[in-house]
């Protein structure tokens, strides 16, 4: 099992890491699908909100990469997977079998690192006691 953690968490890693520099670089062309998705996301790259998107992308891909601080990277890139599956689910379905990929690949590492969640899972959670 270790070594399908450590396949999962470097195809991950290098997922984020490439797809997260490229509005920096912008090494792969983008070819905006002329429906609702399109505009979306035209409307993402001229308000520059894509480089925020990016950011946290190779932020976490060189979290995994280097496989340190792999909780902390599972917390980043999980809202930015939530994203891009709602993209692909409702506005443009191209390339919904990546973000399926991806997303199997998260969750099977959420699921290796869940010892780390444990404490988001409780009913009631307990105060810090006051120092005087």
């Amino acid at each position: 099992m270790k070594v399908a953690t450590l396949i999962a968490r470097i195809l991950l890693g290098l997922v984020f890491f490439v797809f997260g520099l490229n509005p920096f670089l912008h090494f792969i062309p983008a070819i905006l699908p002329p429906d609702l998705g399109g505009q979306f996301l035209n409307l993402l790259f001229q308000s520059h909100y894509v480089l925020f998107i990016g950011a946290v992308q190779v932020a976490g891909g060189v979290l995994l990469l280097t496989n340190r601080y792999v909780p902390l990277a599972l917390t980043l890139l999980g809202p930015v997977i939530v994203n891009i599956l709602l993209y692909h689910l409702l506005l443009s379905h191209a390339g919904a079998g990546l973000a399926t990929v991806v997303t199997i690949l998260w969750g099977f590492l959420f699921y290796r690192y869940r010892q780390n969640f444990s404490g988001l899972f409780v009913q009631k959670a307990t105060e810090e006691p006051e120092k005087n």
